[in-house]
């Protein structure tokens, strides 16, 4: 039976911007690496690469028919993974919610932005390390 040495995800997790000196998107992008004590801005891509994901899944399932299988098996799965992230609550039942979803939505669910919350770091850069 044959051995695999190595396994390796060859799948990409962060998008760059198409327009790399646009200066309203780097002001935006400068302003939440520092509220939220981001490394460097590929951190913010990664999460804007997942939310742009999710996104797409929404608005593909919101252009089928209300009462198409896939759209209510597929969108509740979708949903029921938004309330177990916690980034929706029970009270928001609908995949429009789920096109409402900012970047500042996942950054508040990070550990880092949470240990900083609770008050258990002086600072959000403290809460990293």
């Amino acid at each position: 039976m044959p051995k695999i040495a190595h396994y390796r995800n060859y799948g990409k997790t962060f998008k760059k911007p198409r327009r790399p000196y646009e200066k309203e998107r780097l002001d935006a992008e400068l302003k939440l690496v520092g509220e939220y004590g981001l490394r460097n801005k590929r951190e913010l891509w990664r999460v804007q690469m997942q939310l742009s994901k999710i996104r797409n899944a929404a608005r593909t399932l919101l252009t089928l028919e209300e009462r198409d299988s896939r759209r209510i098996f597929q969108g509740n799965a979708l949903l029921r993974r938004m309330y177990r992230y916690g980034l929706l609550d029970e009270s928001q039942k609908g995949l429009d919610y789920v096109l409402a979803l900012q970047p500042s939505d996942f950054l508040e669910r990070r550990l880092q932005t949470l240990v900083f919350k609770l008050g258990h770091a002086k600072s959000i850069h403290h809460a990293r390390v």
